[in-house]
């Protein structure tokens, strides 16, 4: 399936802000697990509200048998049980507490790490349409929210609605002629409830989108602070970046006053209802309807009832935040590839050959479905031949590489690997038959071990060390403060980009693929160190099949064959010679764009003669 457009995941959050605390039911798949530990909290919790609507009973007759019979053997039993009570409230409040906070935190990891493992299955496809630091926030903001709310909100809504169930059954049995009459004032409790729970929760949902807002001017100005600073946009930034600061303050007080609402219109309602019942209970008492007793059970029960249904009014906007937070989280969970491992995958013959074909393949990408990035694109390589791929930009060289790589699924055609269809293997089996040194070099907030090892992460510090030395990287990596061991900044800001290219090229070095992909690896390079790296280069890609994108001319010199591409067509092919001689494309591109640099253009020519 393909990832859903911008439009698509606008409309399914408009959806979302329509749906109630139902969505936290969805959260039972990963409490379920561990429904043991919920079960007992459940327990802990059950016992401990009895025990607060106990005491009820307890105070009922302490007033008409302790007090008006002025006994004081009663007084001391009182003391007892009371204290007996107490211990037990402990108890069962340690555990109801322990197992809440103890399932909070678990489920909470779970399901980050299910959203983690999820979203790395996802092809780039969905990251056209979705924005990274939002997928941050809803691992970060939102799980957080879930954590409060299942390690502690959830379990004082279920506290205060056993204990609100249970004063009520007690005032029913104390006294049906007032119990009837706080059942009239229910209702008005319920509808500001309805009435400003909902705009609490479309409020909530509209702060969590401004927080993530924030988060995302963050991460990519500050990703980008060297540009900022070279611009001197710092300026604007903080000018844009306080703009969206404020609108998040904006919402966020806009939730905090339809919150402040609520509670205050249940506690004006609740206790105003309170303060008749206690007038009319009073009656009851002078006109002996009611002993003091009952009258003093009835109002703390009462009492309770408003307590709960207050602490009720104010988590409720919690779980409706929490709900919010769920449906994001969910669409995450609910999103799927539009790549999709098959079922029963076929495996790629041994040993692998690295024959590569598209037959006729045309692709369009999911945020730009009108143009054809590959429209009837065919092309054959043979095993262990080196083929470069050149054209202005757009005319679909990376995509060819994007397609190889099964990021994407054509919407007509092929892609072979030895006569295999690419979409019939597993995608692991696939990308591990290839290795890419992409043209922008990736480099982890790591060591040069680490970052040389992504390739193979099993290979020895030998052979690491081996493949820095043949991307020509160990010299400038040895001089580090810690050698191979030095930490090399976020995304490798201690380095240089030549110096960066080259241990991008090492990682590919290492991982030994039969299929090699090169995004103009040599383009961040000075000519000295380009020299190196195509010398190691020339032996990485012997006798591998090498797809190249290339710009400039050295790398073009060394390719079995051309291929000239524009606007997804192939429109040339032949050696450096042949198309020049034609004319055409490939003749205005080498004049134009290619680095006709002499010395390297005289070093190529004696190296070709003593071959």
């Amino acid at each position: 399936m393909r990832p859903p457009h911008r439009e698509e995941i606008d409309d399914a959050e408009n959806r979302a802000r329509t749906r109630n605390i139902g969505a936290l039911a969805r959260l039972w798949t990963f409490i379920r697990p561990y429904r043991a530990r919920a079960w007992g909290a459940l327990a802990a919790l059950t016992v401990s509200s009895g025990l607060v609507v106990g005491l009820g009973e307890g105070l009922r007759r302490l007033v008409d048998q302790g007090f008006s019979e002025r006994n004081p053997m009663l007084l001391n039993e009182a003391l007892i049980i009371l204290g007996v009570a107490i211990g037990l409230l402990a108890v069962a409040i340690y555990f109801r507490f322990y197992l809440v906070s103890w399932l909070g935190e678990r489920v909470v990891a779970d399901i980050r790490k299910a959203v983690y493992n999820h979203v790395l299955s996802l092809s780039p496809g969905f990251f056209e349409v979705t924005r990274t630091a939002e997928v941050l926030t809803r691992l970060t903001t939102d799980t957080g929210l879930l954590q409060v709310v299942i390690g502690t909100q959830a379990s004082i809504a279920l506290r205060n609605a056993i204990t609100f169930i249970g004063a009520a059954a007690m005032m029913s049995v104390t006294s049906p002629k007032l119990a009837g009459i706080v059942a009239l004032v229910v209702p008005l409790v319920v509808v500001p409830i309805v009435v400003f729970g909902r705009n609490v929760r479309k409020l909530s949902r509209a702060s969590q989108d401004r927080i993530a807002d924030v988060g995302a001017y963050i991460d990519e100005s500050l990703a980008q602070i060297r540009t900022v600073q070279a611009f001197g946009h710092e300026p604007l930034d903080r000018l844009l970046f306080n703009t969206r600061a404020e609108e998040a303050f904006g919402a966020a007080m806009e939730r905090v006053g339809a919150r402040a609402i609520l509670t205050t219109s249940v506690i004006i309602l609740v206790f105003g209802a309170i303060g008749v019942i206690i007038w009319m209970g009073g009656r009851s008492v002078v006109n002996r309807e009611l002993s003091p007793g009952e009258l003093s059970a009835f109002v703390f029960y009462a009492v309770l009832s408003a307590s709960s249904i207050g602490a009720l009014s104010e988590v409720i906007s919690d779980l409706q935040r929490a709900a919010g937070a769920t449906e994001r989280l969910f669409e995450l969970l609910d999103a799927r590839s539009n790549v999709e491992p098959p079922k029963n995958p076929i495996s790629l013959p041994r040993p692998i050959r690295g024959e590569v074909a598209f037959d006729h393949v045309t692709f369009r990408y999911p945020s730009r479905p009108q143009d054809a990035a590959l429209e009837d694109f065919t092309l054959s390589i043979r095993a262990g031949e080196t083929v470069a791929l050149v054209g202005p930009s757009g005319a679909g060289k990376t995509t060819v590489f994007q397609l190889l790589l099964r990021f994407y699924d054509p919407q007509k055609g092929q892609v072979l690997l030895d006569n295999c269809d690419i979409a019939q293997l597993d995608p692991a089996e696939l990308r591990g038959a290839t290795g890419l040194v992409s043209q922008e070099p990736v480099i982890f907030s790591a060591d040069a071990w680490e970052n040389i090892r992504y390739g193979r992460p099993g290979a020895s510090d030998l052979e690491v060390k081996a493949a820095a030395e043949a991307a020509a990287a160990t010299d400038f990596l040895d001089r580090l403060p810690n050698g191979f061991g030095t930490y090399l900044g976020e995304k490798g800001i201690r380095l240089s980009g030549g110096e960066r290219q080259r241990i991008a090229i090492a990682r590919a070095l290492l991982r030994n693929p039969r299929v090699l992909l090169l995004d103009e690896a040599t383009s961040s390079l000075d000519a000295e160190s380009e020299r190196s790296v195509q010398r190691a280069l020339e032996g990485l890609m012997r006798d591998r099949t090498t797809l190249v994108i290339a710009h400039r001319l050295a790398t073009v010199l060394k390719a079995d064959r051309i291929v000239v591409m524009d606007e997804g067509k192939i429109v040339d092919t032949g050696t450096h010679d042949e198309l020049v001689r034609r004319g055409g494309l490939y003749a205005r591109l080498a004049s134009l764009q290619f680095d006709f640099d002499r010395y390297a253009l005289e070093e190529e020519s004696a190296r070709s003669k003593t071959h």
